[in-house]
């Protein structure tokens, strides 16, 4: 049996792993900083890869990078990036009117994002964003399967309340 290779394992998930990477650091090029950094460690430890889950096994680089890369410089400002929350393809028809609101409610919702205090908003991330398991959230975040449950629970009731106050309790649509 042929040994997979790294482009054809790995590769697929550079969106996911950039994507997380943004979040993690709210700075566009540090995020670039950090996957290229996660990326030349991934490649030298492949061969001990056991060919599971390379989505979560790269993203767990891609937080190990982190945290010994920016980690004690992170917490600093916005995020300067186009938001990953509207990767979604647009529904084509919309009028003008209907992309705007669209629009706004990407935004509001990526700022509320950005509010959240850190472990909530990896949590929120990489479950809602990056489409993970909560297994595969705990194989990360290093955690218990039932902190990744809990975090995600106060992460969403964070980020409701966090909307609702900023729409003046109006619905998002």
């Amino acid at each position: 049996m042929a040994h997979p290779r790294f482009e054809d394992v790995v590769l697929p998930h550079l969106d996911s792993a950039f994507n997380y990477a943004r979040w993690l650091t709210r700075n566009e090029a540090e995020a670039e900083d950090v996957v290229q950094d996660a990326f030349v460690r991934a490649l030298r430890f492949f061969p001990s890869f056991r060919g599971e889950n390379a989505r979560a096994w790269l993203l767990t680089i891609i937080r190990h990078t982190w945290y010994g890369r920016v980690a004690p410089r992170a917490g600093g400002g916005r995020m300067a990036v186009a938001d990953e929350i509207s990767n979604e393809p647009r529904a084509a028809g919309l009028d003008p009117e209907a992309l705007l609101l669209q629009r706004q409610t990407v935004d509001a919702v990526r700022m509320a994002v950005e509010q959240l205090p850190f472990e909530f908003r990896e949590a929120i991330v990489l479950r809602e964003l990056e489409g993970l398991s909560y297994r595969d959230i705990a194989e990360v975040m290093s955690i218990p399967i039932g902190t990744v449950m809990s975090r995600l629970a106060r992460g969403r009731e964070r980020l409701l309340s966090i909307l609702q106050s900023a729409s003046g309790h109006r619905r998002l649509s």
